[in-house]
């Protein structure tokens, strides 16, 4: 008697069990293992993972003949330093006014003298980024899956819009979200809240990918699942807080927002 009154209550507490994940695997927004499908329904992009700035250093070379790379290294570090001295001290100024200000630095730091006319050929050369070669394809693949995606960048919106109709890549980003709107630089909150209040999705359903590492802390720290696109090869900032996954490209990023995995 007592022998079956226990295998009564067993099949009694494995038959509620059962009921359980049955219930809870069919409840709205339920995640299962056994779906195999990604949390991630959008990304959003820093405009440097997709357009190179490669082209400025041929610009800067063509003007400075034998000293391209150095001046446009010390050009690139001033616009980030300016960007970040700004935030803290609460004098914004948008980033084609932050680039100007930082040729300016880096010329006077190098000892090279830039008439007007070559400080315009400069600065229009961030007017017209084309895309890293591994770029189209990967937005290709994400539109072709249902991702939504967006820009959300530093740069002004009419920095944006000029770089992707150069690269003709309008037909992918839903949004170009620029830190303008709010007056502020990252990696301060409010800009990747924009991410957030464009696509009316949850911080987990949004995956953000950086170029810099230090704007991949950010968007981690702010709460996004993070890729960085460590296309230069760099050391991981010691800032606390790191990306799920690096890669030196974005060819991973399709099949770990289709797997899940390392997101």
């Amino acid at each position: 008697m007592l022998a079956t009154r226990a295998e009564t209550n067993r099949r009694q507490f494995l038959g509620d069990a059962a009921a359980f994940v049955t219930a809870s695997a069919l409840r709205p927004g339920a995640v299962t293992a056994q779906a195999g499908h990604s949390r991630i329904k959008a990304v959003a992009f820093d405009a440097f993972a997709i357009f190179d700035t490669s082209s400025v250093i041929r610009v800067m070379e063509e003007v400075v003949p034998g000293r391209g790379e150095e001046l446009c290294n010390r050009w690139r570090v001033r616009q980030f330093e300016y960007t970040w001295l700004r935030n803290s001290m609460h004098r914004y100024a948008d980033f084609w006014h932050v680039t100007q200000d930082a040729l300016n630095y880096a010329a006077e730091q190098s000892k090279v003298q830039l008439n007007p006319q070559q400080k315009v050929q400069l600065t229009s050369a961030y007017l017209q980024l084309k895309p890293w070669p591994d770029v189209i394809g990967v937005l290709k693949t994400l539109r072709n899956r249902g991702v939504r995606m967006a820009l959300l960048a530093n740069l002004t919106p009419g920095m944006l819009q000029s770089c992707v109709t150069h690269s003709s890549l309008g037909s992918f980003f839903e949004f170009q979200l620029s830190t303008d709107r709010v007056k502020v630089f990252k990696p301060d909150p409010a800009t990747y809240d924009m991410g957030l209040k464009a696509f009316h999705l949850e911080k987990h359903e949004i995956a953000f990918v950086a170029f810099g590492g230090w704007d991949a802390a950010g968007a981690k720290a702010f709460g996004y699942p993070t890729y960085w696109v460590n296309r230069l090869d760099l050391p991981v900032e010691q800032l606390g807080e790191f990306a799920d996954t690096t890669h030196n490209d974005l060819t991973q990023l399709p099949r770990l927002i289709d797997t899940g995995r390392g997101m």
